[in-house]
């Protein structure tokens, strides 16, 4: 594991960091836009005195706080792996590239010694899940995981009820940040109520009680889309069913499905749906970041 320097001081000094996965900038978004919203979210870690740790496999090598240069290497390259923890290891012996999804980033941040990560929404349950047993690998992760992730919900496309039936399953705690409803990425509703806090401090405690009584799952810090990006909940479903229903046409399953789906859903939107997107990774990282600093 190569630590850059800015992120090994900062771990040393015991000064505030956030991880920030990498499969947004692989699998999330088109390049070039993809490096430029990578290097926005690192700026609003920094805006709230944090340290931004983009994690990444790189020719069989993990790095933790991605130079600009690798940002640029991971946005562009073709045929880079999605990684979930269980890939890394395959990852770094066969010497290839992978991007992190929230459990490889949560696992390799946790590795480092960085407590708080920043994403924008969380994997789960997939719908027709009873039939398929697709469930994400993030939700078992953040039940191994001592960290705090700060995510919009989970990924619209999903069946967020079982996701949280899982994660509550698991010994996840699941709390709203300034609300007592899951955001569901796109859209501040869900119907579904989870415990409210109000402040970053609130969080801070918690983890620190947490960890005073030995629980080492993760917290899942359920942060909405600011109101001004929202998009209506009727109108993301509709996107929803007609990027699923050309899935199941497709035939297309497992680790291509989420990356489908999601770009899917930002072409029938016209491009609304990216930019929902990249409002709520830049919230979920001041977020994260000033959380960092609570714990400080």
């Amino acid at each position: 594991m190569i630590i850059r320097k800015d992120v090994l001081n900062a771990i040393k000094k015991d000064t505030p960091i956030v991880a920030l996965e990498s499969t947004i900038i692989a699998h999330g978004m088109p390049y070039p836009k993809n490096v430029e919203i990578a290097l926005e979210v690192e700026e609003e870690v920094r805006k709230e005195g944090a340290v931004p740790a983009t994690i990444a496999v790189i020719k069989g090598e993990i790095i933790v706080g991605l130079t600009r240069e690798e940002i640029e290497y991971i946005g562009k390259t073709k045929g880079v792996m999605k990684l979930s923890t269980r890939e890394i290891s395959y990852c770094v012996a066969m010497k290839k590239d992978g991007a992190t999804t929230v459990s490889a980033t949560s696992y390799l941040a946790k590795l480092a010694g960085i407590s708080v990560f920043a994403t924008g929404g969380i994997g789960g349950v997939h719908r027709g899940a009873s039939e398929t047993f697709d469930i994400s690998r993030d939700l078992d992760e953040l039940s191994q995981t001592n960290i705090i992730v700060v995510s919009a919900g989970a990924k619209s496309i999903l069946d967020l009820p079982k996701t949280l039936e899982y994660l509550e399953t698991k010994g996840v705690l699941v709390v709203g940040f300034g609300t007592d409803e899951f955001p569901a990425f796109y859209t501040r509703k869900s119907g579904l109520t989870v415990p409210k806090v109000q402040s970053e401090i609130d969080i801070a405690r918690i983890y620190t009680e947490k960890n005073k009584i030995g629980v080492k799952s993760a917290i899942l810090v359920a942060n909405p889309i600011p109101q001004e990006y929202e998009i209506e909940k009727s109108i993301v479903d509709k996107w929803i069913d007609q990027a699923v229903e050309e899935a199941d046409e497709r035939g297309i399953k497992g680790k291509a499905l989420t990356p489908f789906l999601l770009s899917r859903i930002v072409e029938i939107s016209g491009g609304k749906a990216l930019s929902a997107n990249i409002e709520l990774v830049k919230n979920n990282a001041h977020v994260a970041a000033r959380i960092a600093k609570a714990m400080h």
